[in-house]
């Protein structure tokens, strides 16, 4: 009988322990997913529509100056109300046109 009850204690440090390290394992899981999720955009007919706010961040300019390539025609936009929002695959394909290739390796 004390022969089990000791096996019994064991059991319980061990679960406890793995219980511990699953918990941490839970914590590091859900901020991940945090993380991911914080940064998805549900697409709308299969097309991702991005801020002014996150445009000028991936194309590290200021907002002001995507108001300027959105003044000048350089960039398709939509305006519902006071928000505007672009294509993702409108500003890839102005990036791709706006590409100049090497023309001399070294």
């Amino acid at each position: 009988m004390e022969n089990l009850q000791k096996n019994v204690n064991e059991l319980i440090t061990l679960r406890t322990e793995g219980m511990t390290d699953a918990m941490q394992s839970m914590k590091d899981i859900e901020s991940l997913f945090d993380k991911v999720t914080s940064n998805y955009r549900p697409l709308l007919d299969g097309e991702r529509y991005l801020s002014d706010v996150e445009v000028s961040h991936r194309l590290k300019i200021s907002r002001r100056t995507l108001q300027e390539y959105r003044d000048n025609g350089m960039i398709p936009y939509f305006k519902l109300g006071g928000k505007v929002l672009y294509r993702e695959s409108d500003l890839e394909r102005v990036l791709q046109e706006c590409y100049h290739p090497a023309y001399r390796v070294a």
